[in-house]
Order: C-alpha cells, then structure tokens, then sequence
C-alpha cells in the first residue's frame, strides 16, 4: 500500500536546501577569490559554472518554495 502524500514540510525542506545551496555557494566564491591564481583556468571555469548552476537552482527552489505556501493557503 502506497504512503500517502504529505506535503506538510516541504516549505522547510526546501528552505533549509536554500541554505545549504548558498552556503556551498558563498564557500565556493570566497574559495575563487582566495585561491584563483592558483587553479587552472579549466579548474576556475568549472567552478564558475557550478556557481551558476547554483544560482539557478536557488532561484527555482524559491520559486517552488512559493508554490508551496501558496497551496497552503
């Protein structure tokens, strides 16, 4: 028999994905800034790229997020 669906934390759930995005994020960042010279440029663009692929993962679950609260109401 299947669980039924309970959606009831997920807001949380993706409130503490958020966070736990921006902080690799900010980690990553404040590692670029500190060890640039030293990574190779292919190691730089990755982690650039990355960087961005985080961005875009925020901004989508924020959206959810919102999605979330909405069908609460």
């Amino acid at each position: 028999m299947a669980k039924p669906d309970d959606r009831s934390d997920n807001v949380q759930k993706l409130q503490n994905s958020i966070q736990n995005t921006m902080e690799n994020l900010e980690e990553s960042e404040h590692y670029l800034d500190e060890h640039s010279v030293e990574l190779s440029p292919d190691e730089s663009q990755t982690l650039r790229a990355k960087n961005e692929r985080r961005h875009e993962a925020i901004s989508s679950m924020r959206s959810e997020m919102q999605d979330e609260a909405d069908a609460k109401e």
